[in-house]
């Protein structure tokens, strides 16, 4: 038996998030919470609509602070279904044992990008008894897979065999600069081995100008692929409950009237989605969004086919 893992994906999509970025391609990534299931049929299924549109599929950890089917059991099956994944890894439920073990095995497995976090509060699932580990923080696990990627070691100092050849993400979170402020965090986040960053939703495209001219003046730009958070809204009632609920969510009023007034608000949730998509593509300095839509997930194909006819950059 051949001894390379049968996981590994074809050549052409091995690298496909990666090389586009490298390449100035404007990507758009997905988000997908693996179902509380254990049969891989459920998720294969939601994954299928996404493949060939989709530069990567973020497999979420613990979403919510729920159980779901595993992160890296998901990421797996994406990879062998031809999808290319990107594996979420939070501290939230496992020491640094376990998450040092757990990259080795995605390396393993064929796993290229990782997106390191924190992870959400317990206290915000539906077991808030949960006990939380957070052994170490997500600028910590950064390093730690840096480490595993460029040096072939662990934090003790022991050898790895093999290679790690990580993509490592990093989450971030835009504002509207006031004066003098400092990027402080995501520079310690790049510091640490970070290459990209998927944000928080952010549907304001004059703060969005605003916060990456502050990441420019910073040098950001220049070392991390910033991909926005952006959402196709249900309905104004969905919008005001992701401003108050999600923290760091930036909805602007005007988007909330527009789908207050509309016929079909989610039709007009979606065309704002794909019109916020399109100008994002025109400052430099964002790389591309990544597409969230809890409970929503059938709209993000769509999002993607209108987007990228207007995208010239997805090209």
């Amino acid at each position: 038996m051949n001894e390379q893992s049968h996981y590994s994906l074809p050549g052409t999509l091995q690298d496909h998030l990666r090389q586009r970025l490298r390449d100035g391609r404007f990507v758009m990534t997905a988000e997908l919470t693996p179902p509380p299931s254990s049969e891989a049929g459920p998720l294969l299924r939601r994954a299928a609509a996404l493949k060939g549109l989709a530069d990567a599929v973020n497999v979420t950890d613990g979403a919510g602070a729920r159980a779901h089917m595993g992160a890296l059991a998901a990421a797996a099956l994406l990879i062998n279904a031809g999808v290319e994944p990107i594996l979420q890894i939070t501290c939230r439920d496992k020491n640094r044992i376990a998450l040092q073990s757990e990259l080795m095995g995605a390396a393993a497995l064929g796993i290229r990008n990782v997106l390191l976090l924190t992870g959400d509060d317990p206290k915000a699932g539906d077991q808030p008894d949960t006990k939380p580990v957070f052994d170490i923080d997500s600028k910590t696990l950064i390093e730690t897979a840096r480490r595993l990627r460029d040096e072939g070691t662990l934090p003790s100092g022991r050898k790895v065999e093999g290679k790690c050849d990580f993509f490592i993400g990093a989450a971030d979170m835009p504002i509207d600069p006031p004066p003098g402020w400092q990027p402080k965090g995501l520079l310690g986040k790049i510091e640490s081995g970070a290459q990209f960053a998927q944000t928080q939703f952010c549907m304001d495209i004059g703060i969005v100008r605003r916060y990456v001219a502050a990441l420019e003046a910073a040098g950001i730009t220049r070392q991390l692929s910033l991909l926005i958070g952006v959402n196709p809204l249900r309905s104004a009632k969905s919008a005001r409950w992701m401003k108050k609920h999600l923290y760091g969510t930036i909805i602007p009023d005007a988007f909330i009237a527009r789908l207050e007034q509309a016929a079909d608000p989610a039709r007009e949730g979606l065309a704002i989605c794909v019109d916020l998509i399109a100008e994002l593509a025109t400052i430099a300095g964002v790389a591309g969004v990544h597409i969230m839509a809890p409970g929503n997930d059938a709209a993000i194909p769509e999002v993607i086919r209108l987007a990228k006819a207007r995208v010239q950059r997805a090209g």
